[in-house]
Parts: C-alpha cells; structure tokens; sequence
C-alpha cells in the first residue's frame, strides 16, 4: 500500500547553493565555539563582553538593542560578567539614572584568549590545505563578508 506523502522513492534533489553554504558556516560556526577557553562563561555573555570589546562603553539599554535581547536579560549577563571581573559600570556623565559599562583589562585579556583559541584551531585547519583551496578560502570569505554586511 502506498500513501499520497510515501517520498522513500524520489530522489532527493542536489542541495542548493544556499543550503550547502548555510549548513557549512553553521558547521564551522560549531567548530569555532567548540575552541573555548572558559566553558563558565557563557556564549552569551561572551558575546556581550565581545560587543562591549569591540564598541567601547556603552549603557545597559545599548548594549541590550546591539545584541537584540530585552534589557531585563542584559541586566543579568552584565551582572555575570561583573562577577567574572570582565566588565565595571559605572555613572552615566549625564544621565543619572543611566550607568555605562566598559570592558576591564581582565576581560579584554579573555577576549583576546578566547579569539586566539578559534583562530588556533582554524590555522591548524587552513594548513592542511594546499594553496589552491586557501586562495578559494579567501576570496570565498571576502565574498561571505560583502554578503552579511548588506
């Protein structure tokens, strides 16, 4: 007997560009937060404090709308990565009800770790491959780059 949605007989189509390319950069992603240094700190909050690194001090509600969470739940990460001694706040120059928080030297120290680990782990990875397949790489992450800055 046979069913209208029975599929097992039909051959699945080539995988799009699209799917092969979002399924590797979704693998390699994988990979890449696989290298941490510190599994006590949470992508999310490594996130932020990579935010924090990379925009410079910004209030609570900045950095909330940057990382596109709920202020409530920036309020806790901020308040994890104090702990860590990552980050400090401190009073907003002209908004008293505001507080800025910026990047400690301890937490731009474990930024550059945790950058260095995954860049560690892909070099090991891009010297495996011959010239060819790494001047594909770079002109392919060029591409990718333009791709997600539109």
């Amino acid at each position: 007997m046979r069913y209208a949605k029975d599929v097992s007989d039909v051959e699945e189509p080539e995988p799009s560009l699209a799917s092969r390319l979002r399924l590797a950069v979704v693998r390699l992603n994988r990979r890449l937060r696989a290298q941490r240094t510190d599994s006590s700190v949470t992508l999310t909050q490594i996130s932020a404090l990579s935010c924090l690194y990379n925009w410079g001090p910004l209030t609570p509600g900045e950095l909330a709308a940057k990382e596109g969470v709920q202020p409530p739940s920036m309020t806790r990460v901020i308040a994890a990565l104090e702990e860590h001694g990552f980050v400090t706040r401190r009073p907003h120059p002209t908004d008293g009800r505001q507080a800025i928080v910026e990047v400690t030297d301890e937490g731009r120290r474990f930024v550059r770790a945790e950058v260095c680990a995954r860049e560690r782990w892909l070099d090991q990875r891009l010297a495996a491959l011959d010239t060819e397949e790494r001047a594909v790489l770079t002109r392919a992450a060029e591409i990718i780059d333009r791709m997600a800055g539109q």
